[in-house]
């Protein structure tokens, strides 16, 4: 019901007084109704992320106590050999060894035997004669094959020389754990569980009880901390290799660890520094590598991408500064961080304008998808005829919505921060080996929020350690299409006796080629 007017005064002076009065309640009651709208629209947006929360994908509820004892047993493995893993013929040595854990039995009998016949030759080293038998040493190494379990027998006769009565007996072969009993393949399957499929160590423990193989939690976390410490000159060719590249992408994402002697957990980070130049035909092969850190300081990438020059792609978090203000490294913004604002504006109100961000971003990922695959010099002309427009527009009319819109809501928050990103989103219109987004990081950390849902915490910075040196040696081997259990059963096979100045020898895409080639030399003989 519309309430009647007042009667209007008749002085011409007492009349502009009155339609001043008037203004003023009118400007209160605007600012009132903005302030409201505010806090409405700000409500729905807070409504529409708690429903996504309430509704959305949940973590398990996991026990936690195992899972903070995985991490830090795995720092433990890292420097301390397994003493609960002795073979036969080296038992009078482990009393020599810490006490860790009971010496273990058996490996259990009703698992398939694969013999190994190591012998020392028929005649002596020292003078020629006939050698005799003496009896025989018998090393047994548990094996994983993907899908069952066996146990290699690896036989060694003792002999000695007919003449001389030299002696004589094979060597036994470096293993990935010295004194233990696994055996690469089964080392391979337990990372790939943990990093690739996200399977804490007490979930594998109680797989392999169901095969009748007791392998306990600390055991798999003494296995995993000491062959992610000698995968890690490997990881480490594979940072060389990733700092190598004109162009980067870098992001973290937060992980619990526990606090010692607290019983909480305190926040640290995983930090993801990748290289993939396939989107413009580069030959060199993608790689990712990590690094923990128990803080979020600008000083972090700056040590993990220490002597790096070139270009990064960044979220905009203010500690790249550190790095990026020597002038030595160029930031390019992320356009996927911008629309994702506007996304979540728009499925909280609706709003007309997100949406219309929205449609003209998507115009230049049609742009970028034409792209895909040209050469640089390509990508930078196609983008100067087709995406600098669209983007110039898009500025401009962000602008000009900003000035009709409460400067306090979300959506005027999203159009700032996007109007303050442009300028560092720009060089990729120049520069055809640059990205217009940050998504390569982001995909690579994904494995990490994945397992991040399983296992909840780290136990140790050890671990985290450790996790990230598996994480690097997983992703990238995914990155480049290779079975990352195959190429690390082959690596933790020969890495012992390996050369380190030739450790770039085992990266994934350089085995994968010795590999063919030796297929192919075997398919060459056999014909």
């Amino acid at each position: 019901m519309v309430a009647p007017l007042p009667d209007l005064p008749v002085d011409a002076i007492e009349l502009r007084r009155f339609a001043e009065q008037q203004a003023h309640k009118l400007a209160i009651l605007e600012t009132e109704i903005k302030e409201r709208d505010y806090r409405i629209e700000k409500l729905e947006h807070q409504l529409a992320g708690l429903r996504q929360h309430r509704f959305g994908a949940r973590s398990e509820t996991l026990d936690q106590l195992r899972l903070a004892l995985e991490e830090e047993e795995i720092a433990e493995g890292a420097q301390t050999p397994p003493a609960g893993d002795v073979d036969h013929d080296t038992a009078a040595d482990a009393k020599d060894l810490p006490k860790r854990k009971p010496r273990r039995g058996p490996l259990p009998a009703h698992l398939h035997r694969e013999e190994q016949v190591l012998s020392p030759g028929e005649t002596c080293v020292e003078c020629g004669g006939a050698l005799k038998a003496l009896g025989e040493d018998v090393t047994e190494e548990l094996e994983y094959v993907p899908g069952r379990f066996v146990v290699n027998r690896i036989i060694r006769p003792r002999c000695a020389c007919r003449n001389c009565e030299t002696f004589q007996q094979a060597s036994l072969p470096s293993r990935p754990i010295e004194r233990g009993r696994p055996g690469p393949g089964l080392l391979a399957h337990v990372l790939v569980n943990k990093y690739a499929d996200s399977l804490p160590l007490y979930r594998q423990s109680k797989i392999f009880g169901r095969e009748g193989v007791d392998l306990s939690r600390s055991t798999l976390a003494d296995w995993v901390g000491a062959s992610t410490a000698l995968l890690e000159p490997l990881a480490e060719a594979v940072r060389r290799h990733v700092l190598a590249g004109g162009a980067i992408f870098a992001d973290d994402t937060p992980v619990k660890m526990q606090a010692p002697g607290t019983g909480a957990t305190k926040k640290t980070f995983l930090w993801a520094y990748a290289r993939d130049e396939r989107p413009w035909s580069g030959q060199p092969p993608p790689a990712v590598f990590y690094r923990l850190s128990t803080d979020r300081k600008g000083i972090r990438p700056a040590d993990h991408l220490k002597g790096y020059k070139g270009w990064m792609h960044a979220d905009g978090y203010t500690g790249f500064n550190e790095i990026t203000g020597t002038g030595d490294v160029h930031e390019v913004a992320c356009m996927a961080h911008v629309r994702r604002k506007f996304v979540d504006v728009h499925r909280a109100t609706g709003s007309v304008i997100a949406e219309g961000a929205i449609l003209r971003i998507a115009r230049l990922y049609g742009v970028e998808k034409e792209a895909r695959g040209c050469s640089p010099a390509e990508r930078a002309a196609l983008r100067g005829d087709k995406a600098r427009p669209v983007l110039d527009e898009l500025e401009r009319w962000l602008s000009e919505q900003l000035t009709r819109i409460f400067g306090k809501s979300d959506l005027a928050q999203a159009i700032r921060y996007a109007l303050k990103r442009f300028p560092k989103l720009r060089p990729y219109l120049d520069n055809g080996f640059l990205e217009i987004d940050n998504n390569t990081a982001e995909r690579a950390v994904r494995g990490v929020c994945l397992g991040r849902k399983n296992y909840l915490f780290m136990g140790s910075e050890g671990g985290g350690q450790a996790a990230a040196i598996a994480y690097t040696l997983i992703e990238t081997a995914k990155l480049n299409g290779v079975d990352p259990q195959a190429w690390l059963t082959g690596v933790l096979d020969r890495i012992a006796d390996h050369p380190i100045n030739r450790v770039d020898d085992l990266l994934p895409w350089v085995w994968t080629e010795h590999r063919r080639v030796e297929q192919s030399t075997l398919l060459d003989k056999a014909a």
